[in-house]
């Protein structure tokens, strides 16, 4: 591969050169998702003639309107129905081999996010990292997680999934143009993503298509199809269509009406308390067993995984200040988010306020989640387990480790720490410097041990764990009474 024009499978790219990497943007993985194609499985991008300029992002899936000013860097971009699109880093120095390609999938609760976020810029991650990194878009909210395949006519679910799955086969048909290797593709996604990752080590298509994973603050997360079935029931009623009735409304309904509708429909069913009416579904078609049952029947045999979570993942949702739930309810939307019955007694010792609720979400949403997950893999390959302890005293968000605060580190972004009124200090360049070097070198070789910082793999008896923070070090079985306790009572 030389310079910015290559040649795809679909026709030339014309990408762009800086900062010590070529850069190619928008490139489509998909044919538009839109009309006939709307609820139906991603098809394969039409071809074109002469050379496609590749400079600009692609449209994002369509979302509500992101009211965040660092969610998008202070832009407004465009938000579409035709979304199906991703973007290429790669190394602008020539490379004699091929290099490891890192898929990065973004979270958003599956209702937000697109992998053209300024905090996802692969720059630095593929030029001092040197591997190969891609972003991508992917179906979100109903368009993307509704559950419709038991309706027929083509209508398809967990088509969010299913565009993931397309843009990885993109990868594997033509990321040797950018000077990646295809036979050496890690996927790595936090939250919804880190979700999504479950799933794909779950699902049959998926398979071959990468061979590592790494997990960002989320572990195996669904629905059952008769829950999938019921949510669909409400989104059509909304619509004013029958389960039974014709469902070609659903292919030439503006788009602006579905999303609407959704938002309705997911306000009458939980108002304002904490719920996913979107996210993958267990059904025959495309994820015919549970992520977590799958991985440990051997869904995942042979793929190595780094899964880990941060201190405080839940200080991004409960905060002093902010009007929320009752421990009560806060506890039973839990429950329904998690499958679990009853959390009462494995809760019991939690302090009833919000920084209880935050310590709860953090413990059992993420963390017990993420070891579980971790435990079922390690009969089938090597697991490393990390947690990220890293904040800034007195910052009024950043002073806890909340949910997402990873990304920057990991991605080495850390100028958008400005955002947040922030200064790039050496302590945070050091850790992201140390995260962004073991991510990498996870990718180069299975293992993200570095000369500078030795990784052991997580193992039952000892449990090593990375811990990041101003001297990141190794801890073996960090909070075991709490961890014990905690497992007691659960198993994810």
């Amino acid at each position: 591969m030389t310079g910015q024009l290559v040649d795809t499978a679909y026709g030339k790219l014309k990408g762009e050169q800086g900062d010590g990497v070529n850069v190619w943007r928008g490139i489509p993985f998909a044919a538009p998702p839109v009309g006939e194609l709307r609820f139906r499985a991603p098809q394969p991008p039409e071809s074109w003639e002469g050379v496609r300029e590749a400079t600009a992002f692609g449209p994002v899936s369509l979302q509500p309107v992101s009211t965040s000013s660092t969610r998008f860097g202070g832009s407004n971009p465009v938000y579409s129905e035709d979304c199906l699109y991703l973007n290429v880093w790669s190394p602008a120095t020539e490379q004699e081999d091929a290099l490891p390609v890192m898929v990065w999938i973004h979270g958003g609760t599956f209702v937000t996010g697109a992998g053209s976020q300024p905090m996802f810029d692969g720059t630095r991650m593929a030029a001092s990292g040197r591997v190969v990194l891609v972003t991508v878009n992917y179906r979100l909210g109903p368009l993307g997680f509704m559950h419709l395949s038991p309706l027929g006519a083509g209508l398809g679910s967990n088509l969010g999934l299913l565009d993931q799955i397309a843009a990885l086969e993109w990868v594997q048909q033509n990321i040797a143009a950018f000077g990646g290797d295809p036979g050496r593709v890690t996927v790595f996604g936090e939250s919804a993503g880190s979700m999504s990752i479950a799933a794909l080590l779950a699902m049959p298509a998926a398979r071959g298509l990468f061979s590592q994973a790494i997990m960002e603050s989320g572990a195996a997360q669904t629905l059952s199809s008769p829950q999938g079935e019921q949510i669909a029931a409400a989104f059509l009623a909304e619509l004013g269509l029958q389960p039974g009735g014709d469902t070609q409304p659903l292919h030439t309904l503006p788009a602006a009406e579905i999303m609407e509708a959704a938002a309705r429909m997911a306000y009458k069913l939980s108002g304002d308390s904490m719920s996913m009416y979107f996210q993958p579904v267990v059904e025959q078609a495309t994820l015919p067993v549970e992520p977590a049952q799958a991985i440990v029947e051997g869904a995942a045999s042979g793929i190595p995984v780094l899964i880990g979570t941060n201190l405080h993942e839940g200080n991004l949702f409960f905060r002093e200040g902010q009007g929320g739930d009752s421990f009560e309810r806060s506890l039973k939307s839990l429950e329904q988010l998690m499958g679990i019955e009853d959390l009462s007694e494995l809760t019991s010792d939690y302090s009833h306020t919000w920084e209880g609720q935050a310590e709860v979400l953090t413990d059992l949403f993420f963390w017990a989640s993420s070891i579980s997950f971790a435990e079922k893999q390690l009969d089938h390959a090597p697991v490393w387990m990390y947690r990220f302890d890293w904040t800034v005293p007195g910052h009024p968000l950043l002073e806890k480790a909340i949910h997402g605060a990873e990304i920057l580190y990991v991605f080495n972004n850390l100028p958008l720490l400005k955002q947040y009124g922030l200064s790039v200090t050496p302590e945070m360049a050091k850790v992201a410097e140390a995260m962004r070097a073991a991510w990498t070198a996870f990718a180069h070789h299975g293992d993200p041990a570095v000369p500078e910082l030795d990784w052991p793999q997580y193992t039952p008896e000892k449990r090593a764990t990375m811990v990041f923070d101003k001297v990141s070090h190794v801890v073996e079985d960090p909070d075991e009474a709490k961890r014990r306790r905690i497992f007691e009572h659960y198993r994810g």
